[in-house]
């Protein structure tokens, strides 16, 4: 399987990071475009260095390049994700404007039915949010907000960006044990 990982200038790169760990952990064949503001986002939520983020995929590109291998669909890809997802590139990709490597490569991924998984990270929503991610489910997009569950009272943030981790791979049908699955409980 090849995924395409884009990861945009949103807080909570630390799903991104913990997401391109677990591909590379389950051997899953991974390319990435990190944006701009996506590495100020690492040096400022993180410990991490962009250095590092990047090792993490098989294959990086500039989201400047718009020529890169991602922006054709005869490149082939299995699905791409895009975490965290930035108001601004869910709205670049929703209208088909395709100006960065990101948006272009999304947009490869609707008009090839491919999936794309898109997990936004902002709070409070507009109506011109909301309305750009019905738009894309209309459209086949998988909206998976970075809202983790809580069931499995997790310990701690390493165990909420497992659980957010996890759910994009389930998307993938990818299989693994990041996380504590729902067990269901008995109700008298």
């Amino acid at each position: 399987m090849k995924l395409l990982i884009g990861i945009s200038g949103s807080s909570g790169v630390g799903y991104a990071i913990r997401l391109l760990e677990v591909l590379k952990t389950l051997r899953i064949e991974t390319h990435l475009i990190i944006s701009r503001w996506a590495e100020e986002c690492i040096k400022l939520e993180t410990d991490k260095k962009s250095s590092y983020v990047k090792s993490l995929a098989k294959y990086v590109y500039s989201n400047d390049n718009l020529a890169a291998k991602p922006s054709s669909g005869s490149y082939k890809m299995d699905g791409m994700v895009v975490i965290p997802c930035s108001m601004k590139a869910l709205a670049s990709i929703a209208t088909g404007y395709e100006d960065t490597l990101i948006s272009r490569a999304a947009s490869v991924m609707l008009k090839e039915s491919k999936k794309l998984v898109l997990v936004p990270r902002e709070t409070p929503l507009t109506a011109i949010h909301l309305s750009n991610m019905l738009k894309l489910a209309k459209m086949g997009t998988v909206i998976l907000p970075a809202m983790p569950g809580f069931y499995h009272k997790p310990r701690g943030i390493d165990e909420l960006l497992n659980h957010i981790a996890g759910k994009v791979l389930d998307q993938f049908g990818i299989e693994h044990e990041v996380f504590k699955r729902w067990a269901g409980i008995e109700i008298e």
